[in-house]
């Protein structure tokens, strides 16, 4: 039987890092996400495609079900099939059926967003395959990428969430976000693909004494939520930035590239790396396209309303 799963994008707009340590993060599913076509096969084998936003296929490979079963993990360059391969061996530790009531699986996943945007390749990939196994996602995170799981939150939700770990539990709050200043707010992509487990790793090995900052992080949170005008926004993720940065201990993303802008510009998700926000009084594309950067993607083009 043919099946489709899709999944939300996401973008983390506070609590980057600190959610961790549950500190409430504000996050916004994408009008980007990721689908998975399951389709009959044969062999007990699952012939997978894996195609980017313009239908080129970026990864394609062919895994018997007894390599899953046993976890088989290659030597060479097979970094993606192995991450695969672990992904649903865990699947189908939690659930068996799935896998072997069939005699194999034509498996197709399609991008609507860049792979390298950062938006939620992996996040919306796990989502998918916990729908098609009928397994908990929040647990295939778990046993195989790790993280907070805030992206997998977004992948499930077509509305803004609030999403905090409560004794290492997912708890998810939909909320009503819609600033009648989001003709103010942009994303632009960096261009620079920053490791979210090397981010994580970095943070470990900083990170204090960080009760604190989790309770000013939450006030900033609700600060931006609930921002009636421009200005208090702008004014509250400058300081969203100022507590991470003292945390982290390195410079904000404006402080180090974009200094001379007119607005407010924080870092989303992995300091550094993919997409940051910018809130501005006039369209700043072109200023982004003169510095190197030119992908500028307006509010609400990106995010899922």
């Amino acid at each position: 039987m043919e099946k489709t799963f899709y999944s939300n994008g996401k973008l983390l707009i506070t609590g980057e890092y600190v959610v961790l340590d549950g500190a409430k993060a504000l996050a916004l599913p994408t009008r980007f996400g990721q689908s998975l076509h399951v389709y009959p096969g044969k062999d007990h084998q699952i012939h997978w495609k894996s195609f980017d936003h313009d239908n080129s296929i970026w990864f394609e490979t062919s895994i018997a079900f007894d390599s899953i079963l046993r976890k088989e993990q290659l030597e060479g360059p097979f970094d993606i099939k192995n991450t695969l391969i672990e992904i649903l061996h865990e699947a189908c530790q939690m659930n068996t059926d799935f896998l072997l009531e069939s005699e194999g699986f034509q498996i197709e996943t399609q991008l609507s967003f860049p792979k390298n945007w950062g938006l939620g390749t992996s996040s919306t990939l796990i989502n998918n395959i916990a729908q098609w196994a009928q397994i908990d996602a929040f647990t295939l995170l778990k046993r195989s990428f790790g993280g907070s799981g805030y992206d997998v939150a977004c992948a499930q939700h077509d509305a803004p969430i609030i999403y905090q770990l409560q004794n290492e539990l997912p708890k998810v709050e939909t909320i009503s976000f819609s600033p009648s200043f989001s003709n103010k707010i942009y994303f632009i992509y960096l261009n620079q693909k920053r490791s979210s487990k090397a981010a994580i790793a970095a943070y470990m090995d900083k990170q204090g004494e960080i009760d604190k900052t989790i309770t000013t992080i939450n006030a900033i949170t609700q600060r931006i939520i609930t921002a009636p005008t421009p200005k208090e926004f702008a004014q509250a993720l400058r300081e969203h930035e100022i507590a991470l940065s003292d945390v982290l201990e390195e410079m904000t993303i404006q402080e180090a590239l974009f200094a001379d802008f007119d607005g407010v510009i924080k870092s989303l998700g992995a300091w550094g790396g993919d997409f940051v926000m910018a809130i501005a009084k006039e369209d700043p594309t072109a200023y982004f396209i003169a510095k190197g950067y030119p992908i500028v993607v307006p509010y609400h083009k990106m995010i899922l309303s």
